[in-house]
C-alpha cells in the first residue's frame, strides 16, 4: 500500500525548457510541495527515485522546436534526445505526463493540477 506525506511531495522532471522552473513556482504558490529533479542531467536512470522518491511523479514532455523557441538554449537535437534517453525511466514511472507543446504557463499548471489531484486522490482511496 502507498503512503503519502503530509503534504504529498510532488516531483517534476523534463528535458531543459520544458516547462519545471515555471511549474514548480505556480505549484509553491498553490500550497504544493514540489521538488524540481534534474533528471535530464543524469546518467543514473532511477536518480529521481533515489533522491526524492515523490509521492506524485510529473513528466514534462516537449518537442524539441518547443525548446528552441522557449529559450535560447545552444544544443542539438542528438543533445535534446540524450535528455529523453536519460529521462526514459522516470517517464514509465510518472503518475502524469503532460505535453506541454502548444500550452501557457497558466494551462500547464491547471492541468496539472488536475492530474495531480487526481492521482493523490486515488493514492488516499486505497490507504482506506
Amino acid at each position: 500500500m502507498q503512503s503519502l506525506r503530509n503534504p504529498p511531495l510532488i516531483g517534476i522532471v523534463g528535458v531543459c525548457a520544458s516547462g519545471k522552473t515555471t511549474l514548480i513556482a505556480n505549484l509553491a504558490r498553490m500550497g504544493y510541495n514540489c521538488r524540481h529533479i534534474a533528471q535530464e542531467h543524469s546518467y543514473v536512470q532511477d536518480m529521481w527515485k533515489r533522491l526524492t522518491d515523490p509521492d506524485v511523479l510529473v513528466f514534462l514532455d516537449v518537442s524539441y522546436k518547443y525548446t528552441c523557441e522557449r529559450r535560447n538554449l545552444n544544443w542539438t537535437e542528438e543533445e535534446y534526445k540524450e535528455q529523453v534517453h536519460r529521462l526514459r525511466n522516470a517517464r514509465s514511472r510518472a503518475d502524469v505526463i503532460l505535453n506541454t507543446d502548444d500550452l501557457t504557463p497558466e494551462e500547464i499548471t491547471t492541468l496539472a493540477v488536475t492530474k495531480i489531484e487526481f492521482v493523490i486522490s486515488s493514492i488516499r482511496q486505497t490507504m482506506t
